[in-house]
């Protein structure tokens, strides 16, 4: 009995390794590919209304390098993110029921699709407003803004990059639903100290101005009802199957 559960965990490591490996190889790809991207979507983002006026410079011989390097990372990270999802999928799925593998499985094009959403919403909600905030500080001084490439783009990358991940929380949420981790009444529970966290993120990542402030905000609180909201349907629909599971033993234990 021992070694076949020392078997067992060895056939699940070896097969999470080998997960691992193609996932490490499709990002080792869509990397590559990236640094050939890299170039027109820098040349795209700077002719966008939010770039424009906005005057670059290089401070370092290595700036284009890194604006490079920073956006095939970012190409990389969104290319990988579903392969990424899909083998974790498939890496849990034989602990799952097939009702649950299946309904675990819609959940990465969702998930894809809202990481896209949450860096769309970090592009073109939070850094305009963020952009004329600093611009507006550096006017007060009397400074001029010149800005270096590597640092402008480093620091769009750390505004909307965030965004993208939080706007993963009803994924995940709906996921450990179904994994039976967490559940709506939990989760109805933990609101005030989630609607706080939130709070502290949204304005962590914003201008200490309260308009910017409450549009971020909203959104993210907003983001975590629908999570409570979706959770119940899976709690729901989880309920269900576990009463029909139920009848039908019942129905396979009484006598004839």
């Amino acid at each position: 009995m021992t070694d076949q559960r020392e078997m067992t965990v060895v056939e699940h490591l070896t097969e999470l390794r080998k997960r691992i490996i193609w996932v490490l190889a499709v990002f080792i790809v869509a990397l590559t590919a990236g640094l050939f991207f890299a170039g027109p979507m820098i040349e795209y983002l700077k002719q966008k209304p939010i770039a424009e006026g906005v005057p670059l410079i290089s401070l370092h011989p290595s700036d284009a390098l890194r604006v490079y390097m920073q956006f095939a990372f970012l190409l990389g990270v969104v290319v990988t993110l579903p392969v990424a999802l899909f083998h974790t999928w498939r890496f849990v799925a034989p602990g799952l029921r097939e009702n649950e593998r299946r309904g675990t499985l819609y959940f990465i094009p969702a998930a894809f699709f809202l990481f896209i959403a949450g860096i769309l919403f970090g592009y073109f909600i939070v850094f305009p407003m963020i952009m004329q905030f600093m611009a507006g500080m550096t006017a007060s001084i009397g400074a001029d803004p010149n800005y270096g490439i590597a640092e402008y783009f480093g620091f769009l990358f750390n505004m909307v990059v965030p965004f993208g991940v939080l706007f993963e929380l009803p994924i995940v949420v709906m996921f450990l639903t179904r994994l039976r981790i967490l559940n709506p009444m939990r989760l109805a529970k933990m609101r005030r100290f989630a609607y706080f966290g939130l709070a502290v993120v949204a304005v962590t990542l914003t201008p200490p101005e309260i308009i910017s402030d409450i549009l971020v905000t909203i959104p993210l609180l907003l983001l975590y009802e629908l999570s409570i909201w979706l959770s119940r349907i899976v709690y729901r629909k989880q309920l269900r199957e576990d009463e029909e599971w139920q009848n039908e033993y019942d129905d396979e234990k009484s006598p004839v």
